[in-house]
C-alpha cells in the first residue's frame, strides 16, 4: 500500500513539474502578427454624435483607415494624440475613432481639449465590439487598406516611429 502511495506522489509531482516546465516554454506575450494579412472583422459601430452605424462597407471607401481606439480617461491615449492630430492632416489616410468605455461629456472635453483628428467618430460604450479586433486595452491602433486587410496592429499609444512606419506604408 505504501508503495502505491508513494508511486501516486511520485507521478503527481513529475506531472506538476511537467506542467511548469511548459508552462515556462509559452510565450505569454501579447503578438498581434498573426492577424497581418488578415481581412477586418464584420464591424457595426455606432456614430459617437448620431443613431447611425458605420460598418465594414464604409472602410472600403478609404485607400487606408487607421482605425484608432482610445478613450478620455487613457493616460497614453493623450500621449500618441499629437501623432493622430499629424496624420489626420495625411490625404491618402482616414482616421476611424472608437471611443471605449467612456463617459460622453469626459469623450466631449478631451475632443474639444485636445482636437479632433477623427474623420469618423464612433463608440463602444460597453467595449464588447472592440473585442472583436482583438482589442484588450487601448490605445490600440489597427491600419488597414481599402481591401479590409490588416497591414498593421499599433498596441500601446502611437510612437514617431509609428508615424513614420503609417506614412511609409501609405504613400
Amino acid at each position: 500500500m505504501q508503495r502505491i502511495i508513494k508511486i501516486s506522489i511520485f507521478i503527481i509531482f513529475f506531472f506538476i513539474i511537467a506542467i511548469f516546465f511548459f508552462g515556462l516554454k509559452k510565450d505569454i506575450n501579447y503578438n498581434t502578427n498573426s492577424l497581418i494579412g488578415e481581412k477586418i472583422p464584420n464591424i457595426n459601430l455606432e456614430y459617437y454624435n448620431k443613431k447611425k452605424f458605420y460598418k465594414r462597407n464604409d472602410l472600403k471607401e478609404n485607400n487606408y483607415t487607421l482605425i484608432n481606439f482610445w478613450a478620455s480617461w487613457c493616460a497614453p491615449c493623450r500621449i500618441e494624440h499629437p501623432i493622430l492630430i499629424q496624420l489626420s492632416k495625411e490625404k491618402n489616410l482616414k482616421l476611424l475613432g472608437v471611443n471605449f468605455k467612456d463617459k460622453k461629456k469626459q469623450a466631449d472635453t478631451f475632443l474639444n481639449d485636445f482636437g479632433n483628428p477623427y474623420d469618423f467618430l464612433t463608440k463602444d460604450e460597453q467595449g464588447k465590439h472592440s473585442v472583436n479586433f482583438g482589442i484588450y486595452g487601448i490605445p490600440e491602433s489597427i491600419l488597414i487598406d481599402k481591401n479590409l486587410t490588416i497591414l498593421k496592429k499599433f498596441v500601446g499609444p502611437l510612437s514617431s516611429e509609428d508615424f513614420h512606419l503609417i506614412l511609409e506604408i501609405i504613400n
